[in-house]
Formats: structure tokens, C-alpha cells, sequence
């Protein structure tokens, strides 16, 4: 394979706040060397293709610390409701949805990315809006949280939920005013049973749509993704896109608690904790409340304007302290969904106890994560330093969502949410993440919100929890990598790591703060060879 000598503009290594190289010399999929031009020259066998950045910038590929590739494609096939303004908006793109699609009676029609934040009428499409819509299909949306859904009447007699269906634990049924009758809106687990019905019945090339996927992150420069809620379904998904040797960049996959993860890594000993093919079973991942957003987030103080209600739990301490002890007796890594701060205490205090209580002599060396860190305390931080516990932040909370949360929270908590400089002052390893589809997996744009924060309206949210733009980098290049325990191969320009590279038209370390939501991705590299260049991709 022969040797490439990129040169000619800005090379950001991720060794240092102020290191650089004026080139970086790559063979068989690995950095060579990294030095000044001459020294790499000097290193280069005479053959070597030479690559003149002429003046664009060279670093890292970015890694994603947290999404889920499996429903970046599946949703890609649905209703896109994300620009819908009001409930006619959402009656009219279905209806162009089934028109378009052709689909037949009784074929399910999902959408996806509404939010009644932003809708005119600020508030949820009951079954009377989707009835409107169609009465021979069943409807289901889904909220851009992916916690919230709403459904026709249809959807809901077919997963048999009437009046007489209780609320199950960690979910609620929205009913009718005065009565029990179910409105057709659900959160959190009562809509599960309905997601993972529809979801399954419906017709699609999943091998295909997660090919797309894996496009969706390249082109963003990311060449590290992450499967962070898989099913079983989803693990032998993954593992024959591995076998056909169809994926193009590395994927990580968490399956969840009640798919069995532990049999999952016995049954898959080629995939777990490591790599095949570039796939890889990394751990296990947990879920234990909701979406600050959507205010189903369990706080432990009453959301603005509530009297008492503060949110909810997914589970009772009883089933958490279970899901710890399996996590660290089995010697894997957790991840924890939590975005209210009493979610966030629930994992703390029942992580330290399983970790007091075993006796594996790795426990310390788990690298748990706590996902979204939504509303974190500074005395969780503490806490999470001292269990080793690594941050993985939903940074770009501050801007799609920060006037609702500074309404939902209040100024002092909504100015808070994302607290990335409480968590860098404290020594974590903090990473940034998209949670994608809920939002795309654009990197630059993240690392926008966390050096400036600033909501949609323009409105600055938490201006002392901004971070500097190297430290920024940090957080979805070598922290990332970290996390994956991979930051021996990964994350940084160094001699030996795996050559996955990205090319971006300026320097983010260079221009304006505010600009750098617009530099652009032009050249995506995995282990040396370029799988993308802006506006083609490389089959």
C-alpha cells in the first residue's frame, strides 16, 4: 500500500493545546510519522503520494460517544415532521407521506421530529388530529426526544390500550379530560410496547437503510459510531453488515437490559469488547428516566411552575442495583441514560454500592458513563470523579432546546443545563455526543454550542459553562476515543494509531467562534483510505 504525505496547511495533532506538524506521513492504514515537512520527507519513501492541503486543515476524525446508527436509518425511511409549525403541517405531510409511499390499507405510518415546543399550538396531536389524517392506517409519531409519541385511534385498539389499560411503570397514557379514555398520546414505556410492535411489522431493507446511516455520520467526519440501545435484532444487523464486511467505519453496540445483554456477549464472544470486521459489543446500556424537554426528566425539585411534579423514574432502586451489579460482576461497561438530577443520584448511589459490594479485582477500571448529564449537580460531578465515571454530554441541548429548558427549569437550573466547564474543573473525561436521530451528528455544530451557548433565539444560556475551543476537540476526538478504551489507537495524530483522519476547510482553532458552525467537512479518511469528499461518496 503506498505511503501518503499530507502537507501544506494547518495539522491539528490532539497532542497538546498547542502542538501542531507541519506533516503527517501515513502507511498501511497507520500513522507513520508527524513532524516538520522535512523531517517526514526525509521519512517518506521516494514513491510516496504527496497531498498539498493547500492551506485547509487536517485533525482527527471525530467520534461519536453516544447515538444510534440503527435508528438514523430507520428513521430516514419515515415522515419527516421536523419542520412542521402547527397541526396542519403535520396532517398534510402524512397525507403526502401515504400518497407518496403508495401504501396499501392497514400499512403503519410513522413519523418522526415533531415537537410540541415549537408547535403553534404548543401542545401534543392527540388521536382526534391523526384520525384526520387516515382511519385505515395505523399512525404512530414520534416526538424528536424519541421519549414521547402520539397515535390514532387505530394504532391504539391494535396494541389493545383502552381505558382500561393502567399506566405502566416509568410511562404514562394520556386520556381524555374527565375520563379514562386514552387521548392517543403516550410517554416513555407506555408508548414502548407500541414502538417495538410497529417498528417491527413495518417493511424495510434494514441492511440497506443502515448502509445510509453509516453516510449520514461519514459525512459529518465522524469514522466512530456508536449503537447505544441495541436490541437483539439490531446485534444481528450489525453483525452481517461486519460479515459482509459492509460497514465503513467502526460501530459499537450497548444492547439493552431486557435484551439480554450478558447472553448477548457470551453468544458473540468474536464481537465483544472488541473488534471484528469493525464491529464491536462494547458493554451494556441502562435507561433510567426521560426528557427534559418533553418534562418526563426525573429532577429532584418540581419542574417551573409545578407544585410537585418533578418528572419520573423508569425503575424502582431494586431493579437499578441489579442492573449495576450485573454490569460490574460481568466486567463490563455501563451506560446510563439520565438527564434529571434524581436519575442521576438513582445511578450514583446504586453504581457505589455495587461497586463496594464486588469482588472483581477490575471493577475500578469500567469506564462507566453517564449519557446526557442533562442537569447534573456539581456535587454529582464530585461524586462521579471519584467512581470514575465519564460524562458524555448532549451539548447541543443549549441550543435546540435551551429557551425551553430555561422555561421548563427556571433561569438558574435552565442556565445550567450541559455543564461542561463544572465537569472539565473537576479532571473528568468529558465527551460531547448528538444522541442522532434526535438530532444530526454534526460535530462542528456541537462544538459551536459548547464555546458559545446560545439558544435559538439568540439568547446567551450559561455563559460560565463555556468551554475553549481545544478543549471542545478534545471532547469528540481522544476523550471520545477514551471512553471506547481505545485512546491508545485513536483520537490523536500520533506514530502507530489507525490513520482515521478528516479534512475541513478552515481551522476551528483559527477563525471566529461563531463561525465555526460553518466550517465544512471535505474530506472524511478511515484507516488511511478516504470514504468520502464532499458531494460524492466513495463506494
Amino acid at each position: 500500500m503506498k505511503q501518503k504525505l499530507y502537507y501544506g496547511g494547518d495539522i491539528i495533532t490532539m497532542t497538546g493545546e498547542h502542538d501542531n506538524a507541519e506533516a503527517i506521513l501515513i502507511e498501511a492504514g497507520l500513522i507513520k510519522m508527524q513532524g516538520s515537512l522535512e523531517e517526514v520527507k526525509q521519512a517518506a519513501e521516494h514513491h510516496a503520494e504527496k497531498i498539498d492541503l493547500q492551506g485547509k486543515t487536517l485533525m482527527p476524525a471525530f467520534i461519536d460517544p453516544h447515538g444510534h446508527i440503527s435508528m438514523v436509518g430507520q428513521f430516514s425511511s419515515m415522515a419527516d415532521l421536523s419542520e412542521c409549525n402547527n397541526f396542519n403541517d403535520i396532517i398534510q405531510t402524512l397525507k403526502d407521506y401515504i400518497q407518496n409511499k403508495d401504501l396499501n390499507k392497514g400499512d403503519i405510518v410513522v413519523g418522526f421530529g415533531y415537537d410540541n415546543n415549537f408547535l403553534e399550538e404548543n401542545r401534543h396531536p392527540t388521536k382526534e388530529i391523526l384520525n384526520q389524517v387516515s382511519t385505515a392506517h395505523p399512525i404512530f409519531l414520534l416526538h424528536a426526544s424519541a421519549h414521547l409519541g402520539c397515535t390514532n385511534d387505530l394504532a391504539l385498539q391494535l396494541v389493545g390500550i383502552d381505558e382500561h389499560t393502567p399506566d405502566p411503570e416509568g410511562g404514562t397514557i394520556g386520556r381524555v379530560e374527565g375520563s379514562d379514555e386514552p387521548n392517543g398520546y403516550l410517554e416513555e414505556n407506555a408508548m414502548m410496547v407500541l414502538q417495538q410492535r410497529f417498528f417491527k411489522d413495518i417493511k424495510q431493507d434494514y441492511l440497506k437503510l443502515t448502509e445510509i446511516a453509516q453516510d449520514t455520520y461519514i459525512k459529518y467526519g465522524i469514522t466512530t459510531a456508536q449503537d447505544g440501545a441495541s436490541s437483539k435484532d439490531i446485534i444481528e444487523l450489525l453483525k452481517a453488515l461486519a460479515q459482509q464486511q459492509k460497514l465503513k467505519i467502526d460501530v459499537v453496540a450497548y444492547p439493552v437490559f431486557d435484551a439480554e445483554p450478558k447472553r448477548i456477549m457470551e453468544e458473540n464472544e468474536t464481537y465483544a469488547k472488541k473488534y471484528t470486521n469493525r464491529f464491536k459489543i462494547g458493554g451494556y446500556k441502562m435507561f433510567l428516566d426521560g426528557s427534559p424537554q418533553g418534562k418526563t426528566a426525573w429532577l429532584t425539585e418540581p419542574y417551573e411552575g409545578e407544585e410537585s411534579y418533578r418528572g419520573y423514574a423508569w425503575y424502582k432502586d431494586e431493579q437499578v442495583k441489579q442492573f449495576t451489579d450485573a454490569a460490574i460482576n460481568d466486567n463490563v461497561q455501563l451506560l446510563t441514560h439520565c438527564n434529571g438530577d434524581a436519575a442521576s443520584d438513582q445511578l450514583l448511589r446504586n453504581y457505589q454500592a455495587s461497586l463496594e459490594e464486588s469482588n472483581n479485582p477490575n471493577k475500578n477500571h469500567l469506564r462507566p458513563v453517564m449519557i446526557h448529564c442533562q442537569t447534573v449537580r456539581n456535587d454529582q460531578l464530585d461524586k462521579m470523579a471519584e467512581l470514575s465515571m465519564i460524562p458524555s454530554i448532549f451539548l447541543a441541548h443549549t441550543y435546540y432546546w435551551g429557551d425551553v429548558h430555561l422555561k421548563n427549569l427556571g433561569e438558574e437550573r435552565g442556565r445550567r443545563i450541559s455543564p461542561v466547564r463544572s465537569a472539565y474543573d473537576r479532571g473528568l473525561c468529558v465527551n460531547f455526543h448528538q444522541d442522532a436521530p434526535v438530532v444530526k451528528p454534526d460535530m462542528l455544530h456541537t462544538i459551536w454550542c459548547a464555546v458559545n451557548r446560545q439558544t435559538r433565539n439568540g439568547v446567551s444560556i450559561g455563559s460560565e459553562e463555556r468551554v475553549s475551543v481545544y478543549e471542545a476537540l478534545k471532547a469528540v476526538t481522544i476523550n471520545a476515543a477514551y471512553q471506547y478504551f481505545e485512546e491508545k489507537n485513536k483520537g490523536s495524530l500520533e506514530e502507530g494509531k489507525v490513520a482515521d483522519l478528516v479534512i475541513l476547510d478552515k481551522n476551528p482553532l483559527r477563525v471566529d467562534k461563531m463561525d465555526i458552525k460553518d466550517i465544512q467537512v471535505l474530506e472524511t479518511i478511515k484507516d488511511g483510505e478516504t470514504i468520502y469528499r464532499k458531494e460524492v461518496l466513495v463506494k
